[in-house]
This record gives C-alpha cells, sequence and structure tokens, in this order.
C-alpha cells in the first residue's frame, strides 16, 4: 500500500490534481477563520459551549465549526445540496426540467445553472434566518449593534462565502480529484476528529472514563464503519439474459448480464428530508411565538432533539422517505420497457408488466432493508450522547426508568458525533475517492492499493 501512495505522486497528471486538491481544501479551512463582521465572538462562543450535543452542534458539525465561529463560510454547502435536492424532485414532477435532464451535457448544464441560482436564493434566506436568531441570543449580547445594517452585512456575507465554496467545489472536481462538494462535507466533518479524541484521551486520564470503556468504544467504531462499507457496497443483481438477434448481416446480443439494485438506493438523502421535516414545527413554534402556549410548549419540549417521540419520528420520517425517494429516482416500468425493448428479460419472468413487478418487489425488500440500517446509523450519535430518554415519555415515563438500564436512558455520554449523516458522509466519500485515485494507477499499469482485488466505491 505504501508503494501505491508513492505512485500516486510518481504520476504527473495524478500528482497535480491530488496537491490541487488538497491546495483548494486548505483555501477552505482558512476562511472558516474569517469571522462575520458585527459578532461579538466571546459571547457566541459562550452560548454554543452549552449546544455542543444538541441540534446546533450537530449543524456546526457539517459546517466545520464555521457555525459556531459564525465565519464567513457559517451556512457551508447545505444550501448548494438543498437546491440539489429540490432540483432533483423538480426533475420528476415538472416536464421542463424532465426534458432537460435528458438533453446530455446541454441540459445537465442548464440544471447546473439552476441549482446555482437556488443556492444564492436559499443562502439568503437562511442568512437574514441567522441575522435575526443572532440579535435575539444572549439578551442582544452577540450583536452589539443590531438593525438593518448588521442584517444587511451578514446577508452579502455569508451568501458570498456559500457561493465561494460553492466554487471550490466545482473547480475540485474539474481540476482536482474526486467529487468536490463532497470533499468539502467531508472536510469540514473529520476536521472535528482530533478535538474529539483529545477530549476522549483526558476524559481517560482524569478518570470520568476507564479503559474498558474507551476499548469498547474504539470496537464498536471498528465495526459499525465495517458494517456501512459492506452495506453501501452491497447489491441485488438480478440476471438479465439478451437474446441473440439478427441486424443486417450481423448477430447481436446473446450475452449475460445483471441490473443491480442497490441495498441504499437513496444514500443520506432521506436522513437529510427526516431531519429537516422534524425541523419545522420548532421553527414555527420559535418564530411564530407560540411557545407562551403551555400545551405548544409542552409539544415542543417532546420534538426536541434527542426526545423519545423526536427519534420515533426520526426513524418513522427516514423509512417513509427511503420508500418515497426510491419511488422517485427509480421506475421499475421503465427499467421493464428498456430491457424489453433491447431484448432483455429475467429468466423465468415474463418480459414487460411482469418483470416490472419482479423488479417492484424485490426493490421493495431490499429499500425495507436499507431503510432500517440508515436508521440504526442515524440514531446512534443520539444514543451514544444522552440515551433514548424514555424517562421522558409522559404517564409511562417513570416505568421506563425502573425497568431499563441507566444506560439505555441516559447513553455513554460520549462528547462527539460518532454515526448519522457524518458518518454515512465521511465513509462513502473516502471509499469513492480511493476508488478514483485507483482507477487513475491502475489506467496507467501501476499496482491499486490492495493486491489481487481492486476497491469499489458505493456504486461498484
Amino acid at each position: 500500500m505504501l508503494d501505491s501512495f508513492k505512485n500516486i505522486f510518481a504520476i504527473p497528471d495524478l500528482r497535480k490534481r491530488v496537491i490541487f486538491t488538497f491546495l483548494m481544501l486548505a483555501v477552505y479551512r482558512v476562511g472558516g477563520h474569517i469571522p462575520t463582521p458585527g459578532i461579538d465572538g466571546k459571547a457566541l462562543a459562550d452560548f454554543f459551549s452549552n449546544q455542543e450535543t444538541g441540534v446546533l452542534g450537530f449543524l456546526d458539525l457539517f459546517a466545520g465549526g464555521n457555525l459556531s465561529r459564525l465565519t464567513i463560510f457559517a451556512l457551508g454547502i447545505m444550501p448548494y445540496i438543498s437546491s440539489s435536492i429540490i432540483l432533483q424532485l423538480l426533475t420528476v414532477i415538472w416536464p421542463y426540467l424532465e426534458k432537460l435532464s435528458k438533453e446530455g451535457d446541454a441540459g445537465r448544464k442548464k440544471i447546473t445553472q439552476y441549482t446555482r441560482y437556488g443556492t444564492v436564493v436559499l443562502s439568503i434566506v437562511q442568512s437574514l434566518g441567522i441575522a435575526i436568531w443572532l440579535e435575539s441570543l444572549e439578551g442582544g449580547r452577540v450583536v452589539p449593534a443590531p438593525g438593518i445594517g448588521f442584517k444587511v452585512m451578514t446577508i452579502l456575507t455569508l451568501t458570498t462565502g456559500t457561493a465561494f465554496i460553492m466554487w471550490l467545489g466545482e473547480q475540485i472536481t474539474e481540476r482536482g480529484i474526486g467529487n468536490g462538494i463532497s470533499l468539502i462535507i467531508f472536510a469540514g466533518i473529520v476536521v472535528a476528529l482530533p478535538n474529539a479524541f483529545l477530549h476522549t484521551f483526558q476524559d481517560l486520564s482524569s478518570g470520568q472514563k476507564n479503559l474498558i470503556f474507551v476499548a469498547f468504544l474504539v470496537v464498536m467504531m471498528v465495526g459499525v464503519i465495517a458494517a456501512i462499507v459492506l452495506v453501501e457496497r452491497a447489491q441485488r443483481r438480478i440476471p438479465v439474459q439478451y437474446a441473440r438477434r439478427v441486424v443486417g448481416r450481423k448477430v447481436m446480443g446473446g450475452m449475460s448480464t445483471h441490473l443491480p439494485l442497490r441495498v441504499n438506493t437513496g444514500g443520506v438523502i432521506p436522513v437529510i428530508f427526516a431531519s429537516s421535516v422534524l425541523s419545522i414545527p420548532q421553527t414555527l413554534i420559535t418564530f411564530g411565538g407560540l411557545s407562551q402556549i403551555a400545551w405548544v410548549r409542552e409539544v415542543a419540549n417532546q420534538l426536541n432533539y434527542n426526545m423519545p417521540v423526536y427519534n420515533l419520528l426520526y426513524v418513522t420520517g427516514i423509512i417513509f422517505f427511503c420508500y418515497f425517494y426510491v419511488s422517485i429516482i427509480f421506475n421499475p416500468m421503465d427499467a421493464a420497457d428498456n430491457m424489453k425493448k433491447y431484448g432483455g428479460f429475467i429468466p423465468g419472468i415474463r418480459p414487460g408488466k411482469r418483470t416490472a413487478e419482479y423488479i417492484d418487489k424485490v426493490l421493495t425488500h431490499l429499500t425495507f432493508g436499507g431503510s432500517v440500517y440508515l436508521a440504526l446509523v442515524a440514531i446512534l450519535p443520539i444514543f451514544l450522547i444522552s440515551g433514548l430518554n424514555l424517562s421522558a415519555l409522559p404517564w409511562v415515563g417513570a416505568t421506563f426508568d425502573a425497568v431499563l438500564p441507566s444506560w439505555v436512558n441516559r447513553g455513554f455520554n460520549v462528547k462527539f458525533y460518532f454515526g448519522g449523516t457524518s458518518l454515512l458522509i465521511v465513509v462513502g466519500v473516502a471509499m469513492d475517492t480511493i476508488q478514483q485515485v485507483e482507477s487513475q494507477l491502475i489506467m496507467r499499469h501501476y499496482d491499486g492499493f490492495m493486491r489481487g482485488s481492486r476497491v469499489r466505491g458505493r456504486r461498484g
């Protein structure tokens, strides 16, 4: 493997791409230390110090710590991701975008342009919301001079920062190695890992955590990562046989292939959808001033991050959106029609409607397994940090607290996020980037990272 890493720098083109990627990521990290004007950094840091294990700490993880410092990159790349998801959904229901998606490179460039416009619009809306939120924090201590000037400056700064991150990602994709947007998210997440390891070591040194617990945590982490790699690469390969056809003087077809169906077809998008929908009630209650009503305040409390009702709705939402998203991006009838058009069939299944029904049945079973896997990984950080918190349930909470072990309700007090969307992204991006690097090595007649086998990404 060491020889393979040396070979990366022995190939001029690959060496330039790798160095360019690291330079762009370095620019991203430097920009993450430039503060937004008009903010009292100390007051903001004091506020976020109490939010490390809440939903704000989770969002700050994706921004690479930029949100807690409110740097020019505080919004991160999330507006671009949200815009991409919206455009992808609109492509299915809006005939104009559906037509563009089928026009090849010209159509994709047009959709990319619309995605950029959507990113700017979402950035303006989110940055305005952040400006209003900041003015209300800590009794106004975070923003010493609130007003229209601060709002305009925050909108300009954060929107420009997001547009610059989007440009960085596109440059990495075009001139570097790997997917630029994914690598920027990857960099924002892994930058918090050294600090997490340091906190764990300090807890071990001070006696707050014992060596057996840390060893158990390490073994569990390795096991979870191995499970994610296994499931992300897992496919159900449906055999497809193509009949022989005579076209002119040539005999076409007569070959056997397969239709690959991924276990986790939706990727991390169902998790993002579920968390976004669950954030809507909290937003409406907070900005609508409804928290003064007693029963509304109780509902809002049950919908807080790490509460049992939130966990239940979170898991249910992930399972629902897995089926919803898969139904949008994959049409079994289209796959069956394309197969029939080129003379293909699944052995033992009639072409046409029967084939579509068979594919739909297999995909339904796979999606259920994939949705349960996503739900377990997504709920893992909540469980490690604060437990399932079943004692907070009304009426039956005391019973659960008396019957269940304390670690089920209170967790393991882990002081960093492990699992959820962050782990799915980190493992997936690492697999895809290593696969691209290995493909470049093998194309130039060098050995890959693993002798005798190939490293496969999420799509094989």
